[in-house]
Formats: C-alpha cells, structure tokens, sequence
C-alpha cells in the first residue's frame, strides 16, 4: 500500500472515529478506505439515467477530482 496524505475537516474526522469507537471500522484508515472504494465503484456502475446523475451529483458529499 501507499501512504496518502489528505486534509479533511475536523466534523469529517470526528464522524470518522465515532464510527471508529462503535466498532463498524477498526481504524481510520480502514473508514476512508471504505469511502474510497465506494466511490470506486459508484463510479464503475454508472449505468444511471442522465437525471439520476444529476440528482445523485447535488447529494455527493465528496468532490470529483
């Protein structure tokens, strides 16, 4: 693996390890890990409508780079 180093807000990380501390993610990288390959594959199965698209874009809580 590489390491990546990233900035991001402090609310994002407090969320990050209260999901940490409830035991659905071992660790912190192991969360954006997660995020990581979500988005990964929301991005292969773009199989949506156009409309769809749209609307999925305004709820994406992480920007496209």
């Amino acid at each position: 693996m590489e390491r990546v180093t990233l900035r991001i807000p402090k609310q994002q990380i407090e969320e990050v390890e209260q999901m940490v501390e409830t035991g659905e993610y071992p660790n912190r990288s192991e969360a954006i890990r997660s995020a990581v390959r979500e988005m990964l594959a929301e991005q292969e199965t773009g199989q949506e409508r156009p409309s769809e698209k749209r609307q999925r874009r305004k709820k994406r809580t992480w920007a496209r780079v």
